[in-house]
């Protein structure tokens, strides 16, 4: 032992978990030397655990979930214990609201009153979180601290203002009760659950003040954040993802789900697969991503519009955003710049797996996001 080991830091490991609808995604990081390390990452689809195919979206009871869990950290040979866990965006509502400029104190006690107008169910029934959203005119790091803090000076300099905007996020407690029995079943420590769409723009958007969409593909549903000075503005979901398009290629060209899925995975929008001479399989695809598209870029539109400015860039990300050929489709539907994501970039990893990274990243945004977010707190 050198008898200056005690004065070097601790390397602590942190792994970010994001419990999708088809599958589980882990990502371990670690610190060194003020940089994010990859330590190990990995995936394991759910569907086997409810009797269904590899990609399909499923509804597991937390037991299963939590089997599917400990499966997936021992495959992965996850060896860190400090966690952040995902809970989807679907199981949450987040509303921007206005309230009068208080002090934190007072104002903590005025949002849940005011949470009643935007929530269906008793306040009672439900966890609350929120923040102050700055003024266009504020930089980020100025006014923001990211996951639900409030920033007083933010409050304080519009107190001689009339309202301030606030982000009001709630979460049933049913949703963090199943997410708490799952962790239970192991021995991470959890320091927080995060709705995946904070953890997400965490990963992909850089801090701008561009206007930003950010077009999330998972298995169920594809969700749209447009993101403002690194705050949410506006959100929608579309009830169309990545298994209704393996659902499709499975009835259009007479073959089975897993089939459909492991080609197309292998082949996306790049060469036709499938015995049907009649029925083109990028047809398919094609056709299933411009539904998808054509209702983000109304989206899109009607913001700009609405707000008399311009999104300046769309990001793609999710697990159908590793689609082969999604970039020219989706570059044909937006008069704006379109990237795929890259969430790994946010690390530092051996050079040999810079391409495999690229290419799986869009799916791992929410775990990379979940695992900084973590890391930052064990400073």
């Amino acid at each position: 032992m050198s008898l200056f080991d005690f004065l070097k830091k601790k390397e602590t490991s942190v792994v970010g978990i994001d419990i999708g609808a088809s599958s589980i995604k882990v990502v371990q990081l670690k610190k060194r030397q003020g940089v994010a390390v990859l330590e190990t990452y990995g995936e394991l689809s759910l569907g086997p655990y409810s009797d269904a195919e590899i990609g399909q979206a499923t509804n597991l009871p937390a037991s299963k979930i939590a089997e599917a869990l400990k499966d997936l950290l021992i495959e992965a040979n996850v060896t860190a214990k400090k966690a952040g866990v995902s809970i989807p965006f679907s199981s949450s509502l987040i509303s921007l609201i206005l309230m009068p400029a208080l002090n934190p104190k007072n104002l903590s006690s005025m949002i849940p009153i005011e949470a009643r107008k935007y929530i269906p169910v008793p306040i009672s029934e439900v966890t609350l979180d929120w923040f102050v959203v700055p003024d266009e005119g504020s930089s980020f790091d100025e006014d923001y601290e990211y996951g639900g803090q409030i920033n007083e000076d933010s409050v304080k300099k519009t107190e001689g203002g009339k309202k301030i905007k606030v982000l009001l996020v709630a979460i049933h407690n049913d949703i963090l009760n199943k997410y708490n029995e799952i962790i239970n079943s192991t021995d991470l420590a959890v320091g927080f659950f995060e709705i995946e769409i904070f953890s997400a723009i965490r990963a992909v958007v850089e801090q701008s003040i561009i206007p930003t969409m950010v077009i999330d593909m998972g298995a169920r549903d594809t969700k749209l954040y447009i993101v403002e000075f690194g705050i949410i503005k506006a959100s929608h979901v579309i009830n169309s993802g990545a298994q209704d398009i393996t659902q499709t290629l499975s009835k259009s060209l007479s073959i089975s789900i897993s089939k459909a899925e492991e080609s197309k995975r292998k082949s996306g929008i790049i060469e036709n697969f499938g015995d049907n001479k009649i029925v083109d399989s990028k047809d398919i695809i094609v056709s299933a991503l411009e539904r998808i598209f054509t209702e983000a870029n109304r989206v899109m539109t009607q913001y700009q519009q609405k707000n008399n400015k311009n999104i300046g860039n769309v990001i793609l990300t999710g697990s159908g955003a590793m689609m082969k050929g999604i970039l020219p489709v989706a570059e044909k539907h937006f008069e704006t710049s379109v990237t795929i994501s890259d969430p790994f970039s946010k690390t530092k990893s051996p050079a040999f797996l810079e391409e495999i990274l690229k290419e799986v990243g869009p799916g791992f945004a929410v775990a990379v996001g979940l695992a900084l977010r973590r890391l930052q707190e064990i400073d």
